[in-house]
């Protein structure tokens, strides 16, 4: 089990560029199997959970060639259908959450699908219901072995059909696009996920020869095809990176430059960081953001404490929530964060209360943090990093925090972070990885 070292309480200046979205790729990269023909992806993240489904695509017969740093070609015209069989498949599937995006495509193509339990983080349940009732809805026939975890579809041909969604889940959105892309007739979802990462996706798929109406809003309109073609696609900016290098530029005062962020695929999470009193300035697609000693906690208009809350899109993303929550904690002035949707995600707080942060777990899905104003800094610890996003929370946390910290577990922060240590050490932060 690797470790970061965190030497803290330094300022940091530069320039970071946003890798491509990891939740977009997970997609994407599953969409290569809808067709024989070629594929070309750009601004491919080097992160674990990519690079694993990378590698599950290539078992599966994928033709995968890399190009650049961040471009790859895929062509999936010689599938060995047979593999999501094997023992092999069901251990390599099961160490991924994103290998459930396999499932659509390979049931609309090939008319089976089969996938293990994935796994994943440990921040609460993630069921997949409304992925597989999708499949159903469309004609599929679905089982499950309780006892091996594994869960199959299966249908000849897919048919069109309306469907309302029991929860705007993005995941559950994409496979069921990407399965109705090339079902016979019209497909329409209502309730339908619109984040900008499924937006891209349809548009992908357009341009391959789908036919996919309603793109951005919360209904869908899928008109089946029988074949669909190559394409190139570039990711866009992942907006939770974004969003954590905000985090890190106010809690350790640094003047960092985020580069080519994307800003219009932000939606409200610039303005979220603001009502927290963190200053930045726009400037083209670029993100400035200034040394600040202090920042000041907004209060709602009758002056009652502000709650920041995840939603589905529009609303502020949940991936985002732990890193507003360390923010807070130097921030002056208090805030409630509610996690609607994992109740397993805020329990990392107890490293930050370890710290000397002031925070109330009032339940599994709410914690209040009375923002200290710098008057007491951080301090340096050995924690372990639970998931993807408290680690990167935690390795704020510990680049603001005097003396040395120790992280364990980092393979969690690799999984959705590229070469995290070597882009702050560009800052001038003091970061080994052991």
């Amino acid at each position: 089990m690797a470790s970061f070292e965190i030497i803290g309480g330094k300022q940091l200046r530069g320039e970071l560029v946003p890798q491509g979205a990891k939740n977009e790729a997970l997609q994407i990269l599953s969409a290569v199997l809808l067709t024989p023909e070629k594929v070309t992806i750009n601004k491919v993240p080097d992160i674990i959970d990519v690079n694993k489904l990378i590698d599950l695509l290539r078992d599966l017969g994928v033709k995968v060639e890399k190009l650049g740093p961040e471009s790859y070609t895929f062509q999936s015209d010689e599938i060995d259908i047979d593999y999501i069989n094997s023992e092999k498949f069901k251990n390599k599937g099961g160490a991924l959450r994103g290998s459930i995006m396999i499932v659509g495509p390979l049931l609309t193509r090939f008319g089976r699908g089969y996938i293990p339990k994935p796994g994943g983080d440990k921040i609460g349940r993630r069921r997949l219901d409304t992925h597989f009732i999708g499949f159903e809805n469309l004609g599929a026939n679905f089982t499950y072995d309780a006892e091996n975890e594994f869960y199959k579809v299966e249908a000849k041909r897919l048919k069109g059909a309306y469907m309302l969604l029991d929860e705007a889940s993005v995941t559950g959105t994409a496979n069921i696009v990407m399965a109705a892309a090339m079902a016979e007739g019209t497909t329409t979802i209502y309730n339908a996920a619109c984040e900008p990462y499924l937006q891209q996706l349809c548009k992908m798929l357009n341009r391959m020869g789908a036919k996919i109406s309603g793109i951005g809003s919360n209904l869908l309109t899928i008109e089946g095809v029988e074949y669909l073609g190559g394409t190139e696609h570039t990711m866009l900016p992942d907006m939770i990176e974004v969003g954590s290098f905000i985090g890190l530029a106010a809690m350790t005062q640094s003047e960092i430059t985020i580069k080519n962020v994307g800003y219009e695929h932000l939606g409200i999470i610039p303005n979220v960081f603001q009502r927290l009193g963190i200053k930045m300035e726009r400037r083209g697609d670029d993100l400035f953001i200034p040394a600040q000693d202090k920042y000041e906690i907004d209060t709602f208009i009758d002056g009652s404490i502000l709650t920041i809350s995840d939603a589905p899109w529009p609303g502020f993303t949940p991936d985002l929530l732990s890193i507003v929550l360390v923010v807070a904690t130097q921030a002056k002035g208090s805030v409630l964060i509610h996690q609607k949707m994992f109740e397993s995600r805020l329990f990392f707080v107890d490293k930050l209360i370890d710290m000397g942060a002031q925070i109330i777990l009032c339940d599994p899905h709410r914690a209040t943090v009375i923002g200290l104003g710098r008057e007491h800094s951080l301090k340096a610890v050995t924690m372990t990093s639970p998931d993807i996003r408290a680690g990167v929370s935690l390795l704020i946390a510990a680049l603001s925090a005097k003396g040395k910290s120790t992280i364990h577990n980092i393979e969690q922060i690799d999984r959705g972070y590229q070469n995290i240590d070597t882009r702050l050490r560009n800052l001038g932060a003091e970061i080994v990885r052991k």
